[in-house]
């Protein structure tokens, strides 16, 4: 029987377009708290000892925090 789990050895890294996606779905879901969501998933898979996923997930997060720093900019404009 075939499994449709990833496979703790499978390459996290994630493609550019890839990581905006997760951000905008973070944003769409949780707002403002997207960064944190993304950092409770990359602190999740660091515990859990897959370091790839705990990157990914950290580059998530930055580009969410980037995105909302950016806003914040262009409304004091």
């Amino acid at each position: 029987m075939a499994s449709s789990a990833w496979l703790h050895l499978d390459d996290a890294t994630p493609m550019p377009a890839e990581v905006e996606a997760m951000v905008a779905v973070l944003e769409s879901r949780h707002g403002a708290l997207a960064a944190d969501v993304a950092d409770f998933f990359s602190t999740l898979h660091s515990l859990k000892g897959d370091a790839g996923r705990s990157w990914a997930w950290a580059g998530v997060a930055e580009m969410a925090r980037r995105r909302a720093e950016a806003r914040l900019r262009e409304q004091s404009l």
